[in-house]
């Protein structure tokens, strides 16, 4: 048994009070004895997409220290959600998870490598290319003896990543997000519990909520088994919400029903 919280925030465009709320709510992870405590998409700044937002830094610079020094006086694992780490060349930042242990050792990061580039007339419109460049690598990490997946936003929508973590050993699936309210609002947990059905996975999603400049996230933090049932779901404000990863459930419903082991591949097309 494994209990994971997921921490919802509102963060802006003042770092400093983003990462006081931040270890505000892993402390309050701690108390409801998470763990694994999940932060969202963006942790240390969000704003409009046209603000010129701080430059890149690397996985041991200052957020990736602030957030070590969390981990290992909490005894807890940490999962930032993402943050704008150091890229290559041309620029261009990495959108990046950090996994820290009980420790406060760095165990694997994971770069986002499906970008929001969306133009939706009357609706959203991003290109999160223009500052990140992708990543090139499903990252799947043992956690206590838990495969744990990692992913970020808008990688929700393209299942055959979790079907590569899925194959990698993922019992739970991760999805740290700022995801924006047009969509959100139709789409975010229907993908989710998708995402937790169709490979038999525990999902548990850390949003962002509320308004950080022109960008409106949607929230709705929840955690979902594996069987598509919601476990856990956050109110539209700042809190925490946590739920148990059964190992012996996630066993007992892949024997039940054994989707996962009954998959014919590689189909050839005519």
């Amino acid at each position: 048994m494994m209990r994971i919280a997921c921490c919802q925030m509102n963060s802006r465009d003042q770092r400093a009070e983003n990462l006081t709320t931040a270890r505000a709510l892993l402390e309050r992870a701690a108390q409801l004895g998470a763990d694994l405590a999940v932060l969202p998409e963006d942790v240390g700044y969000l704003w409009s997409e046209d603000a010129p937002w701080p430059a890149p830094e690397p996985v041991d610079g200052e957020l990736g220290t602030f957030f070590s020094q969390a981990a290992a006086s909490l005894g807890m694992w940490v999962l930032v959600g993402s943050f704008r780490e150091t890229g290559p060349t041309d620029g261009r930042a990495y959108n990046t998870s950090l996994l820290f242990d009980r420790v406060g050792k760095l165990v694997d990061r994971y770069r986002k490598i499906h970008l929001f580039d969306v133009e939706i007339p009357g609706g959203v419109s991003a290109r999160e290319s223009a500052r990140h460049a992708p990543g090139d690598r499903p990252v799947v990490v043992d956690v206590e003896g838990v495969g744990v997946g990692l992913s970020i936003c808008y990688d929700l929508r393209f299942p055959e990543l979790y079907r590569a973590l899925l194959d990698a050993g993922a019992q739970v699936l991760m999805v740290p997000a700022a995801f924006r309210t047009h969509t959100g609002k139709d789409h975010w947990e229907v993908l989710l519990r998708a995402r937790a059905i169709e490979n038999q996975c525990y999902v548990a999603a850390a949003g962002q909520i509320g308004h950080a400049g022109s960008i409106n996230s949607y929230g709705r933090s929840m955690i979902v088994d594996p069987w598509g049932l919601v476990l856990s779901q956050a109110p539209d404000t700042t809190g925490v919400v946590i739920a148990d990863i059964d190992s012996e459930r996630l066993a007992a419903i892949r024997a039940q029903l054994p989707s996962v082991a009954n998959r014919r591949l590689p189909l050839a097309l005519p």
